[in-house]
């Protein structure tokens, strides 16, 4: 089977050849395996046995100017064009230090948001006259990146502490920067697809929980956030294409308002965070698509990794609906070796 119908199989809760897999190392996890003889000339997936997914988006940022404040040979200090200002270390794996934000109130936003108006370049449209037709021919699942919501505001425009005072003092504010972001990619996506460039299925970014907590209510979610996660559902809907969603954290206790509105796929069931991939199958398999679930802590030692694989694998795959993954991206800690015998432990699991 080609990746595409292996996916869609499993978004129609279908049984398939196996569970598809999928997955994201790091940077230093890429040297590590370089180094240890994955070759630079072949792409990754392919090599290593991964299913082939291509994916791509568009540029909803307020497009402030990018600007290097300070470089060294360790890190690079800049700001972004969505206004904040980060530190990024160059030889390390880790997520940037944010700084600073610029639209740090309702005041500046408003000047944010005059700037985020629909214009043909933002659509990398040479990317997509170069590799859309090839990722149809070799079967690929085609994803749709949209950027909106609570996670992407939080950590990249406004800051966290500013957005969760804003969501209970100023919730019109709030309400609106998602609703700006989501219709921009409206726009961008509508264009997208009147050129002929449809993806399978739109996923975005909106991490809504940490360790064992939400970040905020779920009524909060109910008034300020839900109703533009459904506007994406329906809009996807409505055009033929799958929904699914990325949310870090343990959000065990939104799923229904996630099964409400129409998400068809969940990831990454962070199960360090206290997420609880096989109560989940159990309670809502026929209406979700799991994808991920396998403790990224375990995954360099090569027998707890296995055998978690071992438990986890066979009962997600029933009646498809799973999609292979770590709970959320792949370590350099773990050696080449060590992934190829996870995927192939993988697929002698993951096989109907």
């Amino acid at each position: 089977m080609t990746s595409k119908e292996r996916f869609t199989r499993m978004y129609q809760h279908k049984e398939a050849d196996r569970v598809p897999i999928t997955d994201v190392p790091w940077a230093g996890t890429f040297r590590r395996w370089h180094n240890e003889g994955l070759p630079t000339d072949v792409e990754w997936t392919t090599y290593l046995g991964l299913d082939l997914v291509a994916d791509f988006g568009c540029d909803n940022s307020p497009r402030y100017p990018d600007t290097v404040i300070e470089e060294t040979e360790d890190y690079i200090i800049y700001t972004t064009r969505w206004g904040a200002t980060q530190k990024s270390w160059k030889h390390e794996d880790s997520t940037p230090e944010f700084l600073d934000f610029r639209v740090n109130n309702s005041k500046v936003w408003e000047e944010a948001k005059a700037r985020m108006k629909y214009d043909d370049d933002r659509v990398a449209w040479d990317y997509l006259h170069k590799n859309y037709d090839r990722w149809v021919a070799e079967g690929r699942w085609i994803i749709g990146d949209f950027w909106f919501g609570f996670d992407v505001t939080h950590s990249w425009m406004v800051g966290t502490e500013d957005l969760l005072v804003a969501m209970y003092e100023e919730p019109e504010w709030v309400m609106d920067m998602f609703e700006t972001y989501l219709e921009l990619d409206f726009a961008c996506f509508d264009k997208i697809l009147a050129a002929g460039y449809k993806p399978d299925c739109i996923t975005w970014p909106d991490d809504m929980g940490y360790k064992n907590a939400l970040f905020f209510s779920n009524e909060m979610y109910r008034e300020l956030l839900k109703p533009f996660h459904k506007r994406a559902c329906d809009w996807a809907h409505e055009r033929g294409m799958y929904v699914h969603l990325h949310s870090c954290g343990d959000i065990m206790e939104r799923v229904d308002d996630l099964v409400d509105i129409g998400i068809d796929a969940l990831n990454p069931l962070e199960v360090k965070a206290g997420m609880k991939p096989l109560e989940l199958k159990e309670k809502y398999g026929d209406k979700l698509v799991f994808h991920g679930g396998i403790n990224a802590v375990l995954w360099d030692d090569r027998e707890a990794i296995l055998e978690e694989i071992r438990k986890y694998v066979p009962k997600m795959k029933e009646n498809g609906g799973y999609i292979f993954s770590s709970d959320h991206s792949i370590p350099n800690t773990v050696s080449l070796e060590d992934f190829k015998a996870i995927i192939a432990e993988v697929k002698r699991c993951g096989a109907y």
